[in-house]
């Protein structure tokens, strides 16, 4: 199976070409087109109970279509946002990824979902995480263009910008700096996180995006 991320970083979106066999698990509503060849099944992911789970404390969709040619096809899936995508092949390992940055996965990658703590639910990124984890790659996007960061002790980013991280990623909600820095600088609670592993930001924040337009309507 094919695949190329078009038009990055501002309006990314992955064009799949799919021969017979080939299975791709993809995010619910992710799919912009696709050759008539192509078949669109919808799905629990992980099962009932964990499909439930995701929705209500993960922030993730019900469904994901497990997608499937008997021929041969080509298909564009698209995010939300504008941003860029990133292809990662995991050997073995697992990822922890922000709510919404999932768009797709080989059949064989598995998911499931990491308690984030009341911490995450703190800064308003839900109970739990998405957890890939296997052999095959995954396609996540985000808001902006993407960075990857290798960190080894302590690193703070604004909760808005992370997209992914590893599992040996640590991290603890802080304040920015003192009291007043934080109020009146405007960053609140931020994520100190703690390596070593590597994780994935977004150079733009959806809730900075709301802030912004809600101060040019009221």
């Amino acid at each position: 199976m094919e695949h190329e991320i078009r038009n990055r970083p501002a309006f990314a979106n992955l064009l799949m070409r799919l021969t017979r066999g080939d299975r791709l698990i993809a995010e619910a509503g992710a799919m912009a087109s696709m050759s008539h060849a192509i078949t669109v099944r919808p799905r629990f992911a992980g099962g009932f109970l964990m499909a439930i789970l995701r929705k209500l404390f993960g922030g993730e969709s019900l469904f994901m279509n497990e997608i499937s040619t008997e021929s041969e096809g080509e298909l564009v899936l698209t995010q939300p946002t504008p941003g860029d995508m990133e292809c990662l092949g995991l050997n073995g390992q697992g990822l922890f990824l922000q709510p919404g940055a999932f768009i797709a996965c080989d059949a064989s990658i598995n998911l499931s979902l990491g308690w984030a703590g009341i911490r995450s639910f703190l800064a308003r990124e839900g109970l739990f995480r998405l957890k890939v984890s296997g052999q095959g790659r995954v396609w996540f996007g985000a808001y902006g263009g993407i960075l990857a960061k290798d960190i080894q002790g302590e690193y703070v980013v604004d909760s808005s910008h992370l997209v992914a991280y590893e599992p040996s990623i640590g991290w603890s909600l802080g304040l920015s700096g003192g009291l007043a820095t934080s109020v009146f600088g405007g960053e609140g609670l931020v994520m100190r996180l703690r390596g070593p592993g590597r994780v994935y930001l977004q150079t733009r924040s959806i809730d900075a995006l709301a802030a912004w337009v809600n101060s040019h309507i009221f």
